[in-house]
């Protein structure tokens, strides 16, 4: 089965893959040689009359609402054409930081479009893989032969629009996701010339087995690891070690810059204070950080043997020695209580406030048994079968989950009793989202552009039109 890659980028209503939604998708299929295979993909998502978008996300994009319903497509026509026509055998799903937004957005749609909301990125031999680890890596440890930007603050950034820009990739439409991925290709070409090897390594350690070869508890070797989570002073790449497991089979690595002497003798309770501090405990005067992190297997982390450091003054770059790596790593392994209290400090962190919606209840738990024909059942109905379908679906999110699809996709399916329901889900929602929207339209009308002023007059209307009238409740 030939491997292809595919590039794609998202423009959505906000930040939130659980509450906002996909307003605009674009991808182009190349080849591994990154030579361009088809047409591309360029479409609008319709935009439901259950969400008032981000005035901010909308400023940004140029996308307005209306232009979504008026020729996009609905959310079921979407989700079958990247069933179909993007996600097919062989296919490596790339994109820029995809791996923690759009993917997650994708998830989401295929949840609330009856589908699978992993087999795209996994099945058939598919699999995914993100640009932005494989450039925060290139920048900290092979950087000849590519020019890095710098913020206007003068430090070092990895935005897409200053990458491109530096290195005199046409990219005039930042923020179009068709414009985005053309300049993500480019700079993917630019990467695979400039640094070959790096480039083909972070392509074929993207999987989760190859990642755990390198990083696991059975050998406690160090390595090296980029990560957005570490400081760009050091290009968000330092040398790390496996310390213990972590939630989800996963593991928590510890960041072998820092002296664990004044971290081993830290109790439980000690160390979750630290590691749960909230945003505002952290910048507080005298707040020292443990550095631990959870190393997910299944996100494409960026990571490489210690050998990569030893060309192009690698150790220097990181302003690391292989010396105090090795000392660093004695303590760690001569006090494994350590290594315990911390893996118990991690689990007693309390869970999260549950989610009462079932949208996004999506990581509650698989879909099993019955249910995974039901939900296909669903999904291949067409208007007439779905009117008439009422199952009794043993997880409970699946009942809402079917009234909110129909009404998206299929209004003319519901019922009267179902359109009541709708209705009043559908204005809690809406109200729940006004106020912050009418902040945000306030906020940005105060200095708008003559183009930003049609755009919050859109959005206005928008509003105005979909906003429910309380006796129709």
């Amino acid at each position: 089965m030939a491997q292809t890659f595919f590039f794609y980028d998202l423009e959505t209503s906000g930040l939130s893959a659980r509450s906002d939604r996909i307003m605009q998708f674009a991808g182009i299929r190349t080849d591994l040689d990154l030579k361009p295979i088809g047409d591309p993909f360029n479409v609008l998502v319709k935009l439901n009359d259950d969400t008032l978008p981000s005035p901010e996300a909308v400023m940004v994009t140029g996308i307005s609402p209306q232009s979504t319903q008026a020729d996009g497509l609905t959310e079921a026509e979407f989700a079958r054409l990247l069933m179909d026509e993007v996600f097919v055998p062989g296919t490596i799903t790339v994109g820029f930081n995809n791996v923690r937004f759009d993917d997650e957005f994708i998830r989401h749609l295929f949840w609330r479009t009856f589908h699978d909301a992993y087999e795209w990125c996994w099945k058939d031999d598919c699999s995914r893989w993100d640009m932005l680890d494989v450039v925060r890596m290139t920048r900290a440890l092979r950087p000849d032969g590519i020019q890095w930007p710098l913020d206007s603050e003068g430090k070092a950034t990895n935005r897409l629009e200053l990458l491109t820009k530096a290195n005199g990739i046409d990219h005039s439409k930042a923020h179009d996701a068709l414009s985005d991925v053309e300049a993500l290709i480019d700079v993917a070409g630019l990467l695979k010339r400039k640094q070959p090897k790096l480039f083909e390594y972070l392509l074929n350690t993207r999987h989760k087995k190859a990642v755990q070869q390198l990083v696991n508890l059975d050998d406690k070797s160090p390595f090296v690891y980029t990560s957005g989570r570490y400081t760009a002073e050091h290009d968000k790449t330092t040398v790390a070690m496996p310390l213990t497991s972590a939630p989800n089979s996963n593991v928590v690595v510890y960041d072998l810059r820092h002296d664990p002497t004044e971290f081993v003798d830290l109790s439980t309770d000690e160390l979750a204070k630290r590691l749960f501090a909230s945003w505002e405990e952290r910048k507080s005067d005298g707040f020292v950080a443990v550095p631990v992190k959870t190393l997910q297997y299944n996100r494409c982390p960026a990571v490489a043997p210690l050998g990569v450091l030893e060309q192009s003054d690698g150790w220097s770059r990181l302003e690391l020695s292989l010396e105090v790596v090795e000392r660093h790593k004695k303590i760690l392994l001569s006090n494994p209580d350590f290594a315990e209290r911390v893996r118990s400090a991690i689990e007693s962190r309390p869970a999260f406030a549950a989610q009462k919606d079932a949208e996004a209840r999506l990581y509650d738990g698989f879909i099993n048994g019955p249910d995974k024909l039901r939900i296909e059942t669903v999904r291949n109905a067409d208007l007439r079968e779905l009117s008439d379908f009422h199952p009794n679906f043993d997880d409970e999110r699946l009942g809402d989950l079917l009234l909110r699809y129909k009404a998206r996709n299929f209004p003319t399916s519901l019922s009267e009793d179902e359109v009541a329901s709708w209705e009043l889900w559908r204005s809690q929602r809406l109200s729940a989202q006004l106020p912050g929207f009418l902040k945000s339209l306030q906020r940005i009308a105060s200095d708008a552009s003559d183009e930003q002023r049609f755009l919050l007059e859109e959005l206005q209307l928008w509003a105005e039109a979909i906003m429910p009238v309380p006796d129709e409740i």
